[in-house]
């Protein structure tokens, strides 16, 4: 008796893992497809935002801190308000891993500073070398598109090293403005019209693609099918001996 007591457990709680598991993996498959569809949205908002009219430093600065600003096209007049350089690192374009350098400059002395990017510059292969690069010198009417990266819930720290210019692991701008002491936006602007500007500015508003997305459900809804094939497979069997 107690045998069959303890084959009847063991059944159980195989057919329960079992259930568990399948429905963990639908689920992921169903949550792929719901980010895909939140990235098509952000998507068409993004082209929304190019279409529209550009914005001035104080239209930028009042948004509401809920909105992300990604997208929008800012025209403003900037000075430099410190001609050291920021690094930011673990960048990739076109499999060359380097960073993207940022340069502060201010619009007015009452406003916080920005933060203009200027642009993806390949690192040396000595990580303790770090690549030269000429600063803004001079005031400019900065045309371009601003942008709010996404915060790294494993990492979002500054870590800012030593020395200039300085290289920071993540964009974190609040801390960067403790580093300044100075306020800033919010937001970073990539710019369009910096003189003598040699440097690649890449885009990448949203890391993974709707297309993505999809892809990643399909591997999920796979996953379950197979899984639930070989289990099913797996009780016939037992059932059948």
């Amino acid at each position: 008796m107690i045998p069959r007591v303890r084959g009847a457990a063991a059944w159980f709680f195989i057919v329960l893992s079992t259930v568990i598991v399948f429905s963990i993996l639908v689920k992921l498959g169903f949550w792929q497809l719901e980010r895909g569809e939140q990235k098509q949205q952000w998507q068409a908002a993004l082209s929304e935002r190019q279409a529209s009219a550009e914005f001035d430093y104080s239209q930028l600065l009042a948004l509401p801190k809920t909105e992300n600003p990604t997208g929008f096209r800012l025209t403003t007049q900037a000075t430099p308000a410190m001609q050291h350089i920021f690094l930011l690192d673990n960048q990739v374009l076109d499999r060359q891993v380097g960073y993207l350098a940022y340069q502060v400059f201010e619009i007015s002395p009452t406003q916080p500073w920005l933060l203009v990017e200027l642009g993806f510059v390949a690192g040396e292969y000595d990580r303790a070398v770090l690549p030269s690069i000429e600063p803004v010198n001079q005031p400019l009417e900065l045309k371009g598109r601003v942008y709010q990266k996404e915060s790294n819930p494993m990492s979002s720290q500054l870590m800012a090293e030593s020395g200039w210019p300085k290289r920071i692991q993540n964009l974190n701008l609040e801390q960067l403005s403790l580093l300044i002491d100075h306020p800033l936006a919010s937001s970073v602007l990539q710019p369009s019209n910096l003189p003598n500007d040699t440097l690649p500015h890449p885009w990448q508003p949203i890391p993974l693609s709707a297309q993505k997305h999809q892809g990643y459900a399909v591997q999920w809804f796979s996953m379950a099918g197979v899984f639930g094939f070989i289990m099913l497979y797996l009780l016939f069997r037992k059932l059948k001996q």
